[in-house]
């Protein structure tokens, strides 16, 4: 880089510090608008916001190694990342790489970590776990914003704009066109409307009073725990601390889920009213939006929203008038980390750091943000809590089970004639939402994404609820005419991809299993493959530090269970004989040592002479 160019990334970083402040907590901020700039993180930027923000240059550098869409190399002007999801694999994702990549003069394929980048420093081809478009697939992103209903036309005008450096912004209009696609609507998502009303019922009842009917309804976390939402607000309003934090967790990475995107998009206002309402509960002066880093389009949007409410009196100081009723919300992006998606990691990401989860206890609720108390809830909780406040907890009650009360929000993607938005009351059975979405042949069903549970036609008589199917909402078909272990293998490199590699199980073990997927889909695996791939499950789910590692397992265990065929047809022989004798490679050791005992020896002491 030449002395002016160095000049220019100073130059910028200066602005941005000056313009979003010199806190080292927004760390990963400024690291994300320099990689918007730059189309990767330059040393003097390093430099620059090592010295502004009094943090190391490791610390920076971990951050930029740590998140996907960070780079410490250039990538191309238009960088170009692919969804790599299943989905958008069984809608024809990896034709239109392949198509893009040879009209771009690249040569060979991308993979998760490993970008494609042109010499002239024009574009770059690289992939994404998951884009949350999976309704409308396949997409890509560039530059960060989504592209949908990709085909080798769309591709093919793609690469004539790249080729001629047509800005974004004089892009076709349509090829940026997001759908909802909401096909059912029940308790929540019947009316986006919403004029501060849950609010004012705080401020009309009291904060004991809106937490007695949040408890009374029954809400559960809707990210799939399933946590008492009343619970953590008690125990963090009356958890010991000089502040207290709301956090949205919008940073829904889960293969398959896609509902948040809608909800930001067409209930904004119900979402933030929902934090602001926990905020007045707890006591809470400030907010946080994680947005994943994917949906970055949505950040004018969700900031005229933001803005908007504080001009209402909604948001801001005084609240409606109310002394000592003040609360405000920021919006901190994501930078493609799977595991943000687990509230202590999503602190973390939140403090500017690498999203590693935190050892529990302490919980968030009593040390979460800046060590204080800490509520994280998700998009769709946040939205329901606003309701339940404004018309009750016995609302709530009127849909669901004893044990789930209320509805539940579904991305519904995969082999059906109608992907996207259904709610449905807890306790609906899976063939209802096969049937409505227009699914036929259903082979398969992956409920809560990557992480979550492989059904088989046997289970379609079971019930969407945290008794039975507990869900964050992702809910992909799979028909006959595929083959599940292409999903398998899907899931296996992602899990791979993702773990932040701070306990072994997680890292060695991910790894471990994607190989051994990758062995057995190339016809060369065993018996004794398929029974290690068990016992490596087990050993992620008992010893893995976080979710991540306990559940990532979940749809290589599942497929065994319930589709043995998928592994079995492909089986190179039924049992395993080592290619290689390793006690017999002993002997020279064992000769030149003396020793002939059974500690001397591979095995179960029959090598051992008499």
């Amino acid at each position: 880089m030449n002395a002016s160019a160095t000049v220019t990334v100073e130059g910028f970083v200066a602005e941005s510090l000056a313009t979003h402040g010199r806190d080292p907590r927004h760390l990963l901020q400024h690291l994300i608008r320099v990689q918007q700039r730059f189309s990767y993180v330059p040393d003097a930027a390093v430099e620059a916001l090592s010295v502004a923000l009094d943090v190391t240059r490791t610390q920076v550098r971990a951050a930029i190694a740590f998140y996907a869409f960070l780079h410490d190399r250039p990538r191309g002007a238009f960088e170009i990342r692919f969804s790599d999801n299943i989905t958008d694999r069984m809608l024809g994702s990896r034709r239109l790489i392949r198509l893009l990549i040879e009209r771009l003069g690249l040569t060979g394929l991308p993979a998760w970590g490993r970008d494609l980048v042109r010499p002239d420093g024009r574009a770059s081809v690289g992939l994404a776990s998951c884009t949350g478009m999976c309704d409308q697939g396949p997409a890509l992103l560039v530059n960060g914003q989504a592209v949908t209903n990709l085909d080798a036309q769309r591709v093919d005008r793609i690469a004539d704009l790249v080729q001629e450096g047509i800005p974004l912004e004089r892009w076709p209009g349509e090829f940026f066109r997001v759908e909802n696609n909401i096909r059912r609507r029940g308790l929540l998502l019947g009316n986006p409307a919403t004029d501060g009303a849950a609010v004012r019922r705080l401020l009309d009842a009291g904060a004991e009073a809106a937490l007695a009917e949040v408890e009374r309804s029954g809400l559960r976390g809707r990210g799939g725990a399933g946590f008492t939402t009343a619970l953590k607000w008690r125990f963090c309003r009356e958890a010991p601390g000089t502040d207290r934090y709301v956090v949205c967790n919008a940073d829904e990475g889960e293969p398959g889920t896609f509902k948040d995107r809608v909800l930001l998009t067409d209930y904004t206002d119900l979402v933030i009213e929902g934090m602001t309402v926990c905020a007045g509960v707890i006591g809470a002066r400030r907010g946080f939006l994680y947005l994943r880093g994917e949906y970055r389009y949505l950040l004018p949007h969700l900031e005229s929203v933001l803005q908007r409410r504080r001009a209402e009196g909604l948001l801001g100081t005084r609240i409606l008038g109310a002394d000592g009723f003040d609360f405000d919300i920021e919006i901190h992006l994501g930078a493609g980390a799977y595991i943000c998606g687990e509230e202590s990691a999503l602190i973390e990401s939140l403090e500017g750091k690498r999203g590693v989860t935190r050892k529990r206890p302490p919980f968030p609720v009593t040390s979460g943000f800046d060590d204080q108390p800490t509520v994280v809830n998700n998009v769709e909780t946040f939205l329901a809590a606003a309701r339940v406040v404004q018309w009750g907890g016995y609302w709530l009650r009127g849909e669901g089970t004893d044990q789930s009360a209320g509805s539940k929000i579904l991305s519904v993607s995969g082999d059906c004639a109608r992907p996207g938005i259904y709610e449905y009351p807890f306790g609906t059975p899976v063939h209802q939402v096969l049937s409505d979405c227009g699914a036929e042949n259903t082979q398969a069903v992956q409920i809560s994404g990557a992480a979550g549970a492989t059904l088989s036609p046997a289970d379609f008589d079971r019930i969407i609820a945290f008794e039975d199917l507990p869900t964050a909402g992702s809910f992909m078909i799979f028909d006959h005419s595929r083959d599940l272990l292409d999903m398998v293998r899907n899931f296996a490199a992602f899990f791979a991809h993702e773990s932040c590699g701070f306990c072994t199980p997680c890292r060695v073990g991910g790894a471990l299993l994607r190989n051994l997927v990758e062995k057995v889909a190339a016809g060369q695996g065993s018996e004794y493959d398929l029974s290690e791939m068990r016992r490596i499950g087990t050993v992620m789910r008992r010893a893995s530090y976080c979710g991540l590692g306990h559940t990532a397992p979940n749809h290589v265990v599942n497929t065994l269970d319930k589709f043995p065929l998928i592994y079995g047809r492909r089986l190179a022989r039924a049992s395993h004989t080592p290619s290689f004798d390793l006690d017999a490679a002993l002997s020279q050791a064992r000769a030149l040592t003396g020793r002939d005992d059974i500690g001397a020896h591979i095995g179960d002491g029959s090598e051992v002479s008499a």
